[in-house]
């Protein structure tokens, strides 16, 4: 007992970590059993799924009419897919002709290509030289491969309705268009027009592989994918890349001086750090005369006044011996000091300095199959 009086709080402390450890076990114990229950609830239906799977197929009994839920279950799924119609319509091909001709494609191009260069000018979109939108190697030609006109028209409307999605959003420059090779002339195109992948078909639907890359700001970004997801097109977003733009491609800020550029803003500061210098040289001036930087008018004080105060003085005036007649100070030198930057004068002050993004967008076009 005279050990328990002299080391109380060891002994409570050892009690109740017997007690904690003993609770502990308990609940380890419980939750392997409870471990082991489950495992063997997840062998039972392994083994009841292999059963089910190796089991004959039966139309059912009294009961369950395995059949007329089949029947159900299809009904379902075919009022889903016409649903999926009403997001998924085709877009019409250009030009829109039963059977295309050499002529009639080559002058849908050109004037397909000369609107879309006409709606980015108009919407402030930045454009490559002499764009062809990924149909460069097709924008020359007067002569096509017969069996590449359709696939190729249906593209050149794929094509316009994504840029235009592009245009509404006012994005700041589109860099680049790539699509799949549907034709023998796309074999001489360049290698920056064209994908790797190809489309696919299924049961349900062809879907169509298309990449955009172009550069923007965050709110032109959530509108572009605002616009594919509203479109009524079937247009599915995979894969979005999202980066900072170089800076060479970054335009100008109001406010900013770009590197060697002349926009008025180097002269505004010149004149600024020039004004700055020239306000300095008077206070240094007037400093001296009047002894505010620590010197008298006709010398050296310690303390300052207009006819100092250091040296022999009678009354706050310095005593000169006959025949001398006073020095004026040298002026006072003061440590340079860096011009500040200013911006120009009736600039807006910049409230928020976004950075341009670069953004590369991987999507596919879903074109649902007619109904059988």
């Amino acid at each position: 007992m005279a050990w328990i009086k002299r080391n109380l709080f060891f002994a409570i402390a050892g009690a109740a970590s017997l007690v904690l450890m003993g609770l502990a076990g308990y609940y380890a114990y419980s939750k392997w059993a409870l471990n082991n229950q489950n495992f063997d609830s997840l062998n039972a239906d392994y083994e009841e799924l292999k059963r089910l799977n190796s089991a004959a197929i039966h139309p059912g009994n009294d009961k369950i009419d395995n059949i007329k839920i089949a029947q159900d279950q299809q009904k379902e799924l075919k009022d889903f897919i016409s649903k999926t119609r009403a997001y998924c319509q085709s877009i019409s091909p250009i030009p829109n002709l039963p059977k295309i001709s050499d002529s009639d494609f080559s002058t849908a191009l050109t004037r397909t290509i000369d609107r879309m260069q006409k709606d980015a000018t108009n919407n402030s979109v930045t454009l490559p030289a002499d764009y062809a939108f990924s149909f460069q190697a097709e924008k020359n030609k007067v002569g096509f491969n017969g069996s590449g006109l359709a696939p190729l028209s249906v593209q050149l409307g794929e094509v316009k309705t994504i840029c235009g999605i592009l245009f509404q959003a006012k994005i700041n420059s589109l860099d680049n268009i790539r699509r799949e090779r549907v034709s023998p002339d796309d074999n001489g195109g360049p290698q920056t027009d064209y994908l790797n992948e190809k489309s696919v078909t299924n049961e349900l639907a062809v879907l169509t592989p298309y990449e955009l890359t172009f550069k923007c700001f965050s709110s032109e970004l959530a509108a572009v994918l605002s616009g594919l997801a509203s479109s009524p097109n079937g247009t599915i977003v995979k894969t979005i890349n999202v980066k900072s733009a170089p800076p060479s491609a970054v335009g100008m800020v109001p406010g900013a001086v770009a590197a060697g550029g002349d926009n008025g803003a180097a002269a505004a500061a010149a004149a600024a750090a020039q004004a700055q210098a020239e306000a300095a040289a008077a206070q240094r001036a007037m400093a001296s005369r009047y002894g505010l930087a620590g010197a008298g008018r006709y010398g050296p004080g310690g303390g300052g006044g207009r006819y100092g105060t250091g040296g022999q003085n009678l009354g706050g005036y310095q005593y000169v011996p006959l025949g001398e007649r006073p020095t004026a100070p040298p002026p006072p030198t003061y440590a340079p000091q860096a011009a500040a930057s200013a911006a120009p004068r009736g600039a807006l002050p910049i409230i928020l300095d976004e950075k341009q993004l670069e953004v590369t967008i991987n999507l596919v076009l879903v074109k649902v199959l007619p109904a059988k």
